[in-house]
């Protein structure tokens, strides 16, 4: 979905290993799911904001893939820049992905419920 001559992408198996990673330098942007083994996207973005805050690792902005809605909450408690809810679409992740490399941050809309009104002139 993201492969291409502009993006060198590193793929890591687990939490800790992503953390370590991000720690040793020069990665952009993580690109995580909710929902992985035993430390997952939420645990991976607090414990990387942890590292930032006290100088132990570069600060580095995270994509989080939600697995339905209300996990939006997590994403942005965490402190992600950017979420996507499945299923996932690539012309979204790859929206997301290039506006998190441009120092944006991107919140997905696609699955967003309609927005009811209570009330008017009419109303009593």
């Amino acid at each position: 979905m993201l492969e291409g001559p502009d993006l060198l992408i590193e793929e890591v198996s687990s939490g800790p290993e992503v953390v370590a990673r991000v720690k040793e330098g020069g990665v952009d942007l993580v690109v995580v799911d909710l929902q992985i083994g035993s430390m997952g996207a939420m645990a991976i973005c607090m414990e990387l904001r942890h590292e930032e805050s006290y100088g132990a690792a570069d600060p580095v902005s995270v994509l989080m893939l939600l697995d339905r809605r209300p996990d939006v909450f997590l994403a942005r408690r965490s402190g992600a820049e950017g979420f996507v809810v499945k299923p996932l679409d690539p012309q979204r992740v790859r929206a997301a992905v290039r506006a998190l490399l441009r120092g944006e941050s991107y919140e997905d809309e696609s699955l967003r419920p309609a927005t009811v009104r209570v009330g008017g002139a009419n109303a009593k």
